[in-house]
Order: C-alpha cells, then sequence, then structure tokens
C-alpha cells in the first residue's frame, strides 16, 4: 500500500488563489509583508482543509531559527551516577515538547568549555540556545563571554546573584541555605563531629557552596570545621564509599556526616556499615536533592528536598523566554519567601517563567536518629 503523498505548499497557494510566496510568508508568521488580514485567515483555512504539514528544514531556514537548544552537563558520564541530573534531563526534555523545541544533550568537557567552544558548539550546531548545568567556578568568565556575543543562556544551579557577573539568565538556589538546615539539624541533635564529603569537588560552584554552608554554620554554632573531616566524592555512590572509608581510616571518628548529595550518601552508608558502625547510632547520616531512592536506603535517608523536575522545568521556561516563544500552560510552581531564581530586573522575560523554585526543604528520615546525649 502505497504512502499518501505531502501536501505541499504549492498546493495551499492554488487553493487559497495566492502566490506560493505568501503562504510562505503566512505560514511562517512573517509580518510586515503588506498581507491582508483577510488573505491570511484564507490561506491558513486552505492550510488546514489540506492537512499541510511545514517542512521542519525549510522552516528554520525561512525564520532562522533551528527550533533546538542543548543542555549541556558538565560531564557525560555524570548520567549514569547522578539522579538529580536524571531527573532534569527528563524534566527539560518534557518542557522543550510543550515548546516544540528538539533537545540536544551536549557536555562541557575539553574544548566545548571554553567561550570559543560555547559559542562555536551553539553556531556550529545550530543551536538556537544553551542550558548549562552546574557549570564550574573557571567556566563563568567564558560564559559570560557567550551572553555577550547574543546567545541565548540559561545557567542552572547558579543563584540570581551571579545574573549580574555573567549577563546570563540564572536559575538556582544558594545552597548553602540547604547545607544550613542539613548541619543545624545535625547540631540540635547534638553532634559536634559532624563531617562533609562534597558531590564533586570545589571547582563546581554548588559543591563550593554546600562546603561553605557546612563551614559557616558549624562556626556560627562554636564549632571548629576540621579538615580531617573533610573528603569530596565525584557524584557517584562508589566515590562516596571511598571518601568514606578515607574518612573513616583518618581516624577523625564523626558523629555525623553531611554528604553533598545523595548519591554520595548512599556510597557513604555502604562504607560505614561495613566499618560495623550502626547508622544512626554511631554516626548520623544527611544527603542532599531527596532523589527517589532516597526514602529507599537503609536506613531511609534524611536529605534536602531542592526539587530537580522544578529546577529543569523553570530552567526551560526561562530559555523559551529569552527566544521569545510561548506554550500551554505549565505546572504552577509554588511561590516562597526565598529569593527569586529569575532575577525581574534584569533581562525580563513573559511571565510564563515568573515563578520561584521552591525553598530548599530539610525531609526528616531515620538515618538522622534522635538527639544525642551531652558528652560527660
Amino acid at each position: 500500500m502505497s504512502r499518501k503523498a505531502p501536501v505541499t505548499a504549492q498546493q495551499v497557494a492554488r487553493l487559497a488563489g495566492v502566490s506560493p510566496t505568501t503562504v510562505s510568508f503566512v505560514l511562517n508568521d512573517v509580518r510586515d509583508q503588506g498581507i491582508r488580514p483577510a488573505t491570511r485567515q484564507r490561506v491558513l483555512e486552505a492550510a488546514a482543509r489540506l492537512g499541510y504539514q511545514p517542512n521542519a528544514n525549510a522552516r528554520s531556514l525561512a525564520s532562522g531559527s533551528t527550533a533546538t537548544v542543548a543542555l549541556v552537563v558538565p560531564r557525560l558520564d555524570h548520567l549514569y551516577d547522578d539522579h538529580f541530573l536524571a531527573q532534569l534531563l527528563a524534566s527539560v526534555n518534557a518542557e522543550c515538547h510543550r515548546f516544540g523545541l528538539k533537545l540536544l544533550l551536549e557536555s562541557a568537557e575539553h574544548d566545548s568549555a571554553t567561550a570559543t567552544g560555547f559559542v562555536s558548539l551553539a553556531r556550529t550546531r545550530r543551536i538556537d540556545g544553551l542550558i548549562v548545568v552546574n557549570p564550574r567556578q573557571d567556566q563563568l568568565v567564558p560564559l559570560a563571554a557567550v551572553a555577550a556575543a547574543g546567545i541565548p543562556l540559561v545557567l542552572l544551579g547558579q543563584a540570581a546573584a551571579a545574573e549580574a557577573q555573567t549577563g546570563a539568565r540564572c536559575v538556582g538556589q544558594d545552597t548553602r541555605i540547604g547545607a544550613r538546615l542539613a548541619v543545624s539539624h545535625l547540631i540540635g541533635l547534638g553532634h559536634m563531629a559532624i563531617a562533609y564529603i562534597g558531590f564533586a569537588g570545589r571547582a563546581y560552584v554548588a559543591d563550593a557552596e554546600r562546603e561553605q554552608g557546612w563551614r559557616d554554620t558549624l562556626t556560627a554554632a562554636g564549632i571548629a570545621p576540621r579538615d580531617d573531616l573533610l573528603e569530596f566524592g565525584a557524584l557517584s555512590a562508589i566515590s562516596g564509599y571511598q571518601a568514606m572509608q578515607r574518612l573513616l581510616a583518618a581516624g577523625g571518628r564523626p558523629t555525623a556526616l553531611f554528604a553533598g548529595n545523595d548519591t554520595i550518601a548512599f556510597g557513604a552508608l555502604r562504607a560505614l556499615q561495613e566499618a560495623g558502625w550502626a547508622v544512626p547510632q554511631d554516626c548520623a547520616v544527611v544527603g542532599y536533592d531527596d532523589i527517589p531512592l532516597a526514602a529507599f536506603a537503609a536506613p531511609a535517608l534524611t536529605t534536602v528536598r531542592t526539587d530537580a523536575l522544578a529546577h529543569g522545568r523553570i530552567a526551560m521556561q526561562a530559555l523559551a523566554g529569552l527566544l521569545g516563544l510561548s506554550a500551554a500552560p505549565s505546572v504552577t510552581v509554588t511561590a516562597t519567601a526565598t529569593p527569586s531564581a529569575l532575577n525581574a530586573d534584569a533581562n525580563p522575560v513573559p511571565a510564563l517563567v515568573a515563578a520561584t523554585l521552591p525553598a530548599p526543604e530539610l525531609i526528616v528520615r531515620a538515618s538522622c536518629g534522635v538527639r544525642r546525649p551531652a558528652a560527660g
């Protein structure tokens, strides 16, 4: 059985009684060509009657847009280990569908980590805009150059304060706030020897913030942060396991652990249990992100909920705003007292993205235990 040939613009033009050029202008929404409203309506009705589907390549050439955006992650292999990133990818992809966009997944490794590399990525791949996830400290200056080049750019994992530094739209929170929630909770339970295992290292803005939140909260409580209770993993559970083993081997005897993300916490739980430490009796554990598996850890993991799906949704809406796009209404994001992740004073975008990220929330489960008795 032969397939029906696709309807052409020439057929639409014949039915509407206009030229193919007029059809192209109308269907690509090109304005200021002197086309009367009645003619425009006649073309639209003819296209609908014939079931005309515009060719995507032809449409992109006419409009200068490819309807393609890129999600740039630090490294592609992070997708194997970082469950927050997987949720984020799913959320951004869902929003792309709402806006009629295609999503390209790229990494910020090697050449693309420079200003020239980022600009080349956008222009050689004919990408209309970029979302860069959790950039490194040394990438902020190159990314500022990308924004200055006029490429629509959203930095995900950067608080709004970074907009003045980079000139890019920033979606994120100061994660020192979440770290403060976790460490304050542990201090309130009577812990003083509180370790921190970072999820990737100080090169990453978000990890540097969480470490600083750990330090600041301890210091404010009159507890000196201890370098022998500080380690860094590399996103994966195995790296959290190895970092916890190093902490135990160093002999610092932590009574509690704040992990930079939940995956690191999973590995640390395994290392503690293999060493014969009971959780939370010997060492309480708090993670970060509240990925779906956190509630099913053994014991169930206390963690800071940050809502990966909201991060992805708002980042994509911000980029769509920079691209001048609109879509059907999205799920409403509850406003909070936390400073807006989208700075309304810089690069204003349509009301569609005028939402804040949910404030970080401490989810208390079994892994942090109860108040420890005072020493003495």
